[in-house]
């Protein structure tokens, strides 16, 4: 059991997360880069961090993760989700599900960017209106 790897995939806007995690010293490496290089906003660092919080397993896993598209934003989401769902896949005796479940870091985000329209000049702004 010591060299088990768990993996999941988290997803967010147009970014997708594969992550994998296995028993460690709590460090994140994200696309080959530390996780404090690849996201420089401490927000969006938070984010990141906020599952292993939530479950008292900070500093106990290591986390690979290879994300793409979106940006960083988006990015920094799909790895938390990616996160949530590969501590699921942990030791049957530790009751995480509830614990993430109830902070909402199991449900994918669904909201995307609106697609623009034709005829518009973004997704809904039209054009300026003109009594004369």
């Amino acid at each position: 059991m010591e060299n088990t790897v768990y993996y999941a995939t988290g997803r967010r806007k147009t970014s997708a997360a594969r992550v994998f995690l296995k028993k460690g010293t709590g460090k994140v490496v994200v696309n080959g880069r530390d996780v404090t290089n690849y996201i420089p906003n401490p927000a969006s660092r938070q984010l990141v961090w906020q599952p292993f919080e939530i479950t008292k397993t900070k500093g106990e896993y290591d986390a690979f993760v290879t994300v793409t598209g979106g940006g960083l934003s988006g990015q920094a989401g799909a790895i938390r989700h990616g996160i949530s769902r590969a501590l699921l896949g942990l030791e049957e005796g530790l009751e995480f599900r509830p614990l993430l479940k109830k902070a909402g870091l199991l449900t994918r985000d669904p909201r995307m960017v609106e697609r623009k329209k034709y005829g518009l000049h973004k997704a809904r702004k039209s054009t300026q209106f003109s009594k004369r």
